[in-house]
């Protein structure tokens, strides 16, 4: 009979460890001092973080021990599909149409979309095996290399960290549209306590925010379309730009492209820029009620997000606005509302009100990817403490569910949008832009890393594929089609990076790398921990435990299915 050595530090990130032969084995309901625990449920007033009482520590008794699980399937769908739409699809994308056109526009974000496809699946397929809170950061441990995932973890933080206050900044400046004559440091200060009252509210606060939020996102971008349709057939208002029949005049003047292979390369970047966040789904599985349920399910929804959200919306825009429109350019400040083109397609198109109604929509995007920046950055930062590569008092969970200290780390740095209100403020919010700039690349590169790894891992300790509960559509040849993109993606960049030939130009570009491998030295120094080998991947700490009998029910129900049913299942 096996022995049992008590739990792994994965184990107790994952709320359970296992004994024997895998088998559950819950904390008792007795505190560390040995009295019993009342497992009572909290107040609801308790449970919503709003009385004196719910910050009070969590206990390692308590069986909510983890962060609350309280996301519904409604919510996980919606920050899978709409979670990352924000300035930059609806404001980026502008600059992005002035230096590549319309074409490289389709062909950057169309490769971006694939890419960013195959991490969401392989993110999917790791988190349902193992649901662990921090997600993907502890996936690089395990998987690849302990100070590897270190360095991500950290960089995961900063990334957040940083983003944080440039939302606030760009919050600011978006109210500046219709004309208001304030000091931007008043709209950060509001926009700030906005952000924290949400944040108080925790798990639930936040989700509740993402979906209505993405709900108004969409529904925006379907309108958009449809009437990008229309105003292409020349049904526009007739005293706009499309009262007569416009169909594809911008793809033939100016063109396809504004600056050829320079330019295609230069997108890349704003399409990485603008799906940023798509991995927060596979932290959020983590609080979801039911993730066997609603993750597939949601991770399925990326796939319509990509070809309808951001193809057939930057195809409208394309033919609608010519790249040559100097109002792409904007004033040269941090953002200008006016640059976006969906903005300027409304009011090319006769209709103001319109315009002013992107605007609104964008000042909610802003705000939620702020929030969004609070939601990551905090729940990774937890986990970091509880694998031990962050100081201890960040692990601390008060009873509402909250990672309370690991909030207020990340809010502490709100202060840094201030910065941009004096002089040269301009250089502070590039350089503050240049550290999240390549971020989120290193973290998607990782993903498909870690699940190229648990594969091999997989079927080396003898597993085989029908024991995972939900698979990559591609298996491990997408991750590796992912890896592949985001290589050429690096490489596309370090070209935009070093043909003006400067310096300045080539550390604003590519400064998360330098941050990056400060990570892994800091981390290689503290932990002495590098590559692993096969053999010593543990693959059975923290599993999921399965309801097997109800899993091979599933499994045979969709055997019998016709072919064409399973196809449509893989996207639905």
């Amino acid at each position: 009979m096996a022995t049992y050595d008590g739990p792994t530090d994965f184990e107790k990130s994952a709320g359970q460890h296992t004994k024997g032969e895998g088998s559950p084995l819950w904390c008792s309901p007795t505190r560390d001092d040995g009295d019993a625990y009342d497992l009572e449920r909290p107040p609801l007033m308790t449970r919503l973080g709003l009385t004196p009482s719910s910050f009070k520590k969590r206990t390692l008794a308590d069986e909510h021990n983890q962060l609350n699980k309280t996301l519904k399937t409604r919510h996980l769908n919606m920050i899978a599909i709409g979670g990352s739409i924000g300035a930059g699809l609806f404001v980026g994308t502008g600059s992005a149409l002035a230096r590549g056109g319309p074409a490289s526009l389709l062909i950057c974000y169309g490769i971006m979309g694939v890419m960013i496809f195959n991490v969401v699946y392989a993110l999917g397929e790791l988190a349902m095996v193992y649901p662990v809170s921090g997600g993907f950061y502890t996936y690089s441990v395990r998987f690849i290399d302990p100070t590897w995932g270190f360095a991500m973890g950290w960089n995961y933080v900063f990334q957040w960290a940083i983003v944080l206050p440039l939302e606030l900044v760009v919050a600011g400046l978006t109210v500046s549209y219709w004309g208001v004559e304030l000091n931007n440091a008043v709209w950060i200060t509001i926009f700030f306590l906005i952000i924290c009252v949400i944040s108080l509210f925790g798990v639930l606060g936040y989700a509740e925010e993402e979906f209505w939020v993405a709900c108004l996102k969409l529904t925006t971008i379907v309108i958009f379309i449809f009437m990008g349709i229309i105003f292409a057939a020349g049904g526009g208002p007739s005293g706009g730009l499309y009262g007569e029949y416009w169909g594809m005049r911008t793809w033939y003047n100016p063109g396809a492209f504004s600056d050829g292979f320079p330019g295609l390369c230069s997108v890349f970047v704003t399409a990485a820029f603008a799906f940023s966040g798509t991995e927060l789904v596979g932290l959020a599985a983590a609080e979801s009620e039911n993730p066997q349920k609603s993750l597939p399910s949601a991770i399925k929804q990326v796939f319509w997000r990509i070809t309808l959200f951001y193809i057939l919306s930057l195809f409208i825009v394309g033919m609608l606005v010519p790249w040559d429109d100097t109002r792409l350019l904007g004033n040269g400040s941090y953002l200008d509302v006016k640059a976006s083109p969906f903005v300027i397609a409304a009011v090319d198109a006769g209709l103001p009100a319109f315009a002013s109604f992107v605007n609104v929509v964008i000042l909610f995007s802003v705000v939620s990817i702020g929030l969004s920046g609070v939601y990551g950055g905090s729940r990774t930062l937890t986990a970091l403490a509880e694998q031990g590569y962050a100081p201890k008092f960040f692990g601390y969970v008060d009873r509402a569910g909250r990672p309370l200290w690991s909030t207020v780390f990340i809010l502490a740095w709100s202060p840094l949008a201030f910065m941009t209100l004096s002089t040269g403020g301009t250089v502070a919010f590039d350089w503050l832009q240049s550290l999240s700039g390549l971020a989120a690349l290193f973290t998607w590169g990782s993903i498909c890393l870690s699940h190229i790894r648990f594969r091999a891992a997989w079927k080396y300790h003898g597993h085989t594929l029908d024991e995972l509960p939900f698979k990559h559509v591609f298996g491990v040849y997408g991750s590796w089609v992912g890896l592949t993109l985001i290589f050429i993606v690096l490489i596309a960049q370090f070209y935009t990076a070093i043909r003006p030939m400067t310096a300045e130009g080539f550390f604003k570009s590519y400064l998360a790398l330098f941050v990056v491998i400060a990570f892994y030295i800091v981390g290689y120094v503290w932990k002495r921990k590098t590559w692993l080998k096969l053999k010593d991947i543990n693959i059975d700490a923290g599993r999921r435990e399965l309801d097997w009998e109800q899993f091979e029910k599933i499994k045979a129900k969709k055997a019998a299915w016709p072919k064409w049913r399973r196809a449509l299942d893989m996207f639905f």
